[in-house]
């Protein structure tokens, strides 16, 4: 006598505080049963989940998925739920990723020199600045939240100092991206409001700069507009803004998920530990590398929006649909990635979408990298017994649509490890 088949598991429900905590499990049941997925948002919006690896890569470079907002043809409100909150009431719009080639062409390339491996790596020694400086406040407590005293200030600091921001200056802007933050999955208004005064910073700076120049991006854009590359000072203040807003929640999460990552893998901290004791970076830029995959910092991509009906898995769209590409579910699809519910900071074959694909992969990706490697070295070589201080039942997830990240993530540590002082020297 044969067994009756299984019961299929039901349908998962999706963007409930539970899904935050862990939405792998649903992702694999899409992945399975429903890989292109049309969904109702918790804004209401209705758009399409892509969650196979074969089909995001393919929709993150597919040119009749447009970036700007313009092609969706829902309502007006639907139209107001959708992008950044806040960006569309402040005229911040006219930035990387509301826009299609060829403007999107001729911004990409005015701020593509910041990014660069050599600028980055000129970089390099201020990020071991702002981490050895963050990590000294909190070392002599012996406990932190490593997200508020660590990974939220360290990208904060380092994007003000790439766009010129003064010292003076940066910790107002550490307040307004903190209340972007903490309002990322609650009201919009804190958002909208915080996200207008940036903006009226950001063009009082751009008018300051014009009377003196620096060797900072925002100086730079002025450079370049006044040139002649069209750049109008609503696309610098838009520009600046989304280098602000891009860079700063994503390296957050990376340094705040990474971490969390190696606490929850004990075997494989103790691998990095060991490979950085003796002086090997291979296993830390492969680790970030698998970070970025295994639980990356862009839970979805940002918004398209189909210029034309399309196939996508095999999935109907029609003109003007909103679809999310889901890189979460992308970078955990078994028929891409070995055992990918592993973490495994030796992964070489990895290509994953953390950082997306196409002509919108993420501009700050290297110095992204440069922050989450520094910071993660950092902290396992001077705080070696690193370990969680509450039970990863009790640690919440931000809500939000895009975005994946803790809210706290509370550590404790003993005795720090200290270089020690250079022959001759005297204690101060």
């Amino acid at each position: 006598m044969t067994n009756p088949p299984a019961a299929e598991s039901p349908a998962p429900t999706l963007f409930t505080w539970e899904f935050a905590t862990d939405p792998y499990p649903a992702y694999a049941w899409l992945r399975e049963h429903a890989p292109v997925h049309r969904t109702k948002l918790p804004s209401g919006v209705e758009a399409w989940l892509v969650t196979r690896y074969v089909d995001a890569r393919q929709a993150l470079a597919d040119q009749r998925l447009s970036k700007n907002p313009a092609n969706h043809t829902g309502s007006a409100h639907a139209k107001g739920k959708t992008g950044i909150p806040g960006e569309r009431s402040a005229d911040l719009m006219t930035h990387l990723l509301n826009i299609d080639p060829p403007d999107h062409t001729r911004l990409r390339r005015l701020v593509s020199k910041a990014f660069t491996p050599r600028t980055v790596a000129e970089f390099a020694p201020r990020v071991q600045e702002l981490t050895d400086r963050l990590i000294d406040a909190f070392e002599p407590n012996g406990s932190a939240d490593l997200i508020h005293e660590f990974a939220f200030p360290l990208p904060i600091y380092a994007i003000c100092d790439l766009l010129g921001v003064p010292r003076e200056d940066q910790d107002d802007f550490r307040d307004w991206a903190g209340m972007m933050i903490r309002h990322g999955g609650g009201p919009r208004g804190g958002v909208a409001r915080s996200v207008k005064k940036i903006r009226a910073y950001l063009v009082e700076l751009i008018h300051r700069k014009r009377e003196d120049l620096g060797d900072d991006l925002i100086s730079n854009l002025i450079r370049a507009s006044d040139h002649g590359e069209h750049l109008t000072e609503n696309e610098a203040a838009a520009m600046a803004f989304i280098i602000l807003f891009a860079g700063f929640e994503t390296t957050i999460n990376l340094i705040g998920n990474g971490t969390y990552a190696l606490l929850r893998n004990p075997e494989q901290r103790e691998r990095l530990q060991a490979a950085l004791a003796e002086g090997d970076t291979g296993l830390l830029a492969t680790g970030v590398e698998e970070l970025l995959r295994y639980d990356g910092p862009v839970e979805l991509a940002t918004w398209r929006y189909a210029t034309e009906d399309l196939s996508i898995g095999g999935e109907e769209i029609s003109a003007g649909d909103p679809v999310l590409v889901v890189l979460a579910a992308a970078d955990r699809d078994p028929e891409r990635f070995q055992d990918p519910d592993t973490l495994d900071l030796s992964r070489r074959d990895n290509q994953h979408l953390g950082y997306g694909h196409g002509i919108h992969y993420c501009l700050g990706a290297p110095l992204a990298r440069l922050e989450a490697q520094t910071a993660l070295a950092t902290l396992l070589t001077r705080l070696p017994d690193l370990q969680l201080a509450e039970d990863p039942a009790d640690l919440r997830w931000r809500g939000g649509l895009i975005m994946r990240g803790l809210r706290t993530l509370p550590v404790e540590f003993g005795e720090p490890v200290r270089a020690p002082e250079a022959d001759g020297a005297s204690a101060m």
